[in-house]
């Protein structure tokens, strides 16, 4: 049996990957053209901060998505475990984030 607390983090890495997924498909929606982090080459402009938080937001989603097309490529299957344990992490972080504003939120 799995502790509460075990189940807390397995939703917030779950919130974090499809908040993360959200947002990408959101920025596709209105752009009609993928994110990367090539938007932050534009230099110091208010586009490129609010590209910025989209990137925050979304990274786990892109870190996961640019790995998994290398993948064939580089065949190394250190790069996928070390990507997949960032994105990982970057998305539980993120899902915590996205739990504790929405408990503010619906609590006070």
């Amino acid at each position: 049996m799995m502790s509460p607390h075990s189940i807390q983090m397995l939703l917030s890495l779950a919130i974090g990957f499809a908040v993360a997924g959200l947002c990408c498909s959101g920025y596709r929606l209105v752009t009609d053209r993928l994110p990367s982090f090539a938007l932050l080459r534009s230099g110091p402009q208010p586009g490129a901060f609010a590209a910025l938080a989209l990137l925050i937001v979304s990274a786990p989603f892109l870190i996961m998505r640019n790995t998994l097309l290398a993948a064939p490529r580089e065949g190394r299957f250190q790069v996928v475990f070390f990507a997949t344990l960032v994105a990982g992490f970057w998305s539980l972080m993120s899902g915590m984030v996205v739990v504790m504003a929405l408990q503010a939120l619906f609590l006070t």
